[in-house]
């Protein structure tokens, strides 16, 4: 079966307790939980990991890119401001998409960028946890895509 990377940035460990309002009462481990459960329907591997430290992500896309069959990667505030996995995310064959919780088109203006957007296949913003699940439906079709 084919890994997918599921990447999570800094604060995310926080979910369930965190600003529920903006970003829901769904934990990252209920997130793991049912993509794995995904996973298993679509023939996926899930490969989850979170880490608050941007040299993490940027080391985690660089393995994907090695031995994943692709990235879901919600970097959480380092969305914009990391050129760094930006230019990973670049370097990297897999399908890459983006997924952010809430819609941060619709917050504080320092959060309307996104360095991440420009490298990766598609974006899927403000759908809460289910926004992961949607991700990894769509990475199996580019998945198959790829292979063609």
């Amino acid at each position: 079966m084919s890994a997918v990377f599921v990447l999570n940035g800094p604060n995310l460990n926080l979910l369930g307790t965190r600003e529920t309002a903006i970003y829901g009462t769904a934990t990252l481990a209920d997130i793991e939980a049912a993509l794995r459960a995904q996973g298993e329907r679509l023939q996926l591997l899930i490969d989850f990991r979170q880490s608050n430290h941007e040299g993490d992500l940027v080391d985690w896309v660089q393995e994907a890119g090695g031995k994943g069959a692709g990235i879901i990667i919600n970097p959480g505030a380092y969305t914009h401001t990391s050129i760094a996995l930006h230019d990973a995310l670049k370097a990297v064959r897999p399908p890459k998409i983006e997924v952010h919780l809430s819609n941060i088109h619709a917050r504080e203006s320092f959060r309307r960028t996104s360095h991440v957007s420009a490298a990766v296949d598609g974006v899927i913003v403000g759908l809460g946890a289910e926004g992961y699940g949607l991700a990894l439906d769509a990475m199996r079709r580019l998945i198959d895509k790829v292979r063609r």
